[in-house]
């Protein structure tokens, strides 16, 4: 299977497939019509003109005013990707990596960057041949776009920098060898097209919104099974409630509860309590607020992938080469700041439902077990909950508040886009970890309701989950368990 990389719209759906299926990619005609027509325009702007153009015939960043003679303009792409390698900390995983790679690609493809066609082609064999490059977390201000990632992401192209190939991390130029590929000889311009960009925030916001949709459907399912443990009341799910308040994702998440829930015999029985904690009674505020604000990130970050973010800007229909600012990063910093606090939320009111079953109402044991005392159970569960959803919220903090200038002040704002998007990807994972806590709770304290019954759709994945995670009579070690858990949110 192969997916054309045309001008037709990339769907953020579209790239989750493209990477969980491996599929390959190819460039359509009119995409290679698009790159060849720009490249051929900005090389004749170049030889017919003496006017400096930024980062085509000058220098980067504050440097823009020096010019640079004809004869140098491919050691100067060169140079500048070298230079910018400057990424430190952890490596970005390799399936954000791709999705790099895939939207770089996409966005040289417009056909308003003057990339050479041979150097997006090259990009292509990378991802279709599972070539990763190296890319480290740390160094982008998320303004310039993401110069010193995406620099690590294309060194390979010339032949420098790391790559894993087959689980192997190795130099790009013996890849290169292994492959009996030639460097890539970039043109002017080039060094500018592959560093400028936001692929990197787009990528770690792509995998953010395909994870947060996965965990906002699964915090339903965990929440019914957890409502109906702890002999919740189904009332407040009552579409009537909603109607008079309707957020949209108010409206759904009732409305998926009660689905979740339909057939229960425990929600049906009599109730002792006229009302549920918040935790549980103000599931659709808060899950469905979350729901609201997938959809605005992920509006945002659809149109951002279907964008051309580097500069200069080629228009060869317009006849212009213009130095702008579509590489800076706040139409996404901030969106990806928002995502990172909804998700902490959906961690937070979980771990409240954590304790709600934990501390021995309602007729459930204290922690969840039969014999508390010579037994801890899951009292330690929660403690690990409360300690993830706390980092959580230092995580939230927002990095797009914050702007350090550089490059001797020409760049005198930046998004720190970037920095927004590494903690959004710690963000997904805790609260992953979270759901998956209450889900190990859950699951425990609804046995303690045998022989009534949850819902078929509740109790079909209690049976699931059992098959991964056993119900625990005495002590065990639980870290295996939890992980065991987590898993199984995955599959």
């Amino acid at each position: 299977m192969t997916h054309y990389i045309s001008a037709e719209h990339l769907s953020i759906e579209r790239v989750g497939e493209i990477i969980e299926k491996n599929i390959k990619l190819a460039l359509s005609d009119d995409a290679k019509a698009r790159i060849v027509r720009c490249r051929k325009y900005l090389d004749e702007q170049i030889a017919a003109s003496d006017v400096p153009v930024y980062g085509v015939t000058t220098g980067f960043g504050s440097l823009c005013n020096v010019k640079v003679s004809k004869d140098q303009l491919s050691q100067l792409q060169i140079n500048l990707m070298m230079s910018h390698a400057c990424g430190v900390g952890e490596r970005v995983p390799n399936e954000i990596v791709r999705i790099m790679l895939l939207l770089k690609i996409q966005s040289l493809s417009y056909g308003f960057s003057g990339s050479k066609l041979d150097t997006v082609e090259r990009l292509i064999d990378f991802f279709n041949e599972g070539v990763t490059p190296v890319v480290y977390r740390q160094g982008s201000l998320g303004a310039s776009g993401d110069l010193v990632p995406l620099a690590h992401m294309s060194l390979p192209l010339v032949g420098l920098g790391e790559v894993e190939y087959e689980g192997k991390v190795m130099p790009a130029a013996e890849l290169l060898k292994l492959k009996g590929w030639e460097p890539i000889e970039l043109a002017s311009k080039e060094g500018l097209a592959l560093l400028n960009g936001t692929q990197n925030m787009s990528s770690f916001a792509v995998w953010a919104l395909l994870q947060a949709e996965r965990l906002s459907d699964w915090a339903d399912h965990i929440a019914a099974m957890s409502l109906d443990a702890y002999d919740g009341r189904i009332e407040p799910f009552t579409e009537a409630v909603h109607l008079v308040r309707p957020h949209k994702g108010q409206l759904e998440t009732a409305a998926h509860m009660k689905e979740l829930l339909t057939g229960s015999e425990l929600i049906k029985q009599p109730k002792v309590h006229v009302q549920d904690p918040y935790s549980f009674r103000c599931v659709p505020q808060v899950h469905g607020t979350v729901k609201d604000t997938i959809r605005y990130v992920k509006s945002v970050i659809d149109t951002e992938i279907n964008s051309a973010t580097d500069n200069p800007t080629v228009c060869p229909d317009d006849d212009l080469i213009i130095s702008a600012g579509n590489f800076h990063g706040e139409p996404i910093a901030m969106p990806m700041d928002f995502l990172a606090i909804a998700l902490s939320e959906l961690a937070n009111i979980s771990e409240r439902r954590i304790y709600r079953l934990v501390s021995g109402t309602r007729g459930l044991p204290s922690f969840l077990v039969a014999n508390p005392g010579l037994n801890s159970g899951f009292m330690i569960t929660q403690y690990t909950a409360a300690s993830v959803v706390s980092l959580n919220k230092s995580l939230a903090a927002p990095s797009s508040l914050d702007s350090i200038p550089s490059c001797q002040d020409q760049e005198d704002h930046v998004s720190m886009g970037a920095n927004a998007a590494i903690k959004l990807y710690k963000v997904v994972l805790n609260t992953e970890r979270v759901l998956a806590i209450e889900l190990f709770n859950a699951a425990q304290a609804l046995e303690f309701r045998f022989p009534k019954k949850s819902s078929p759709v509740i109790m079909k994945m209690h049976e699931d989950f059992r098959k991964e995670v056993p119900f625990i009579s005495d002590d065990v070690i639980m870290y295996p368990l939890i992980e065991k858990a987590i898993q199984f949110l995955r599959k």
